[in-house]
């Protein structure tokens, strides 16, 4: 997934932690460099064995993950 919503991606991690799927945020750092012109996004990933579950756990949630 990526996003630059900070609020979106918190909900994300933790519905992914309540499912006991490790998970990453890449990109935060170069994200927070590039201020607020927004160009570089957040992405926040998961094992490709946790990956079709984890896609089912955020649409569920009615988090957009059609950027995948």
């Amino acid at each position: 997934m990526r996003t630059n919503d900070l609020a979106t991606l918190s909900f994300a991690q933790a519905l992914l932690k309540d499912a006991d799927i490790p998970n990453d945020v890449f990109d935060q750092h170069t994200s927070m460099l590039e201020g607020s012109i927004m160009a570089i996004q957040r992405r926040l990933l998961v094992l490709d064995e946790d990956a079709e579950e984890a896609l089912k756990i955020l649409g569920d949630a009615g988090i957009d993950v059609r950027q995948l």
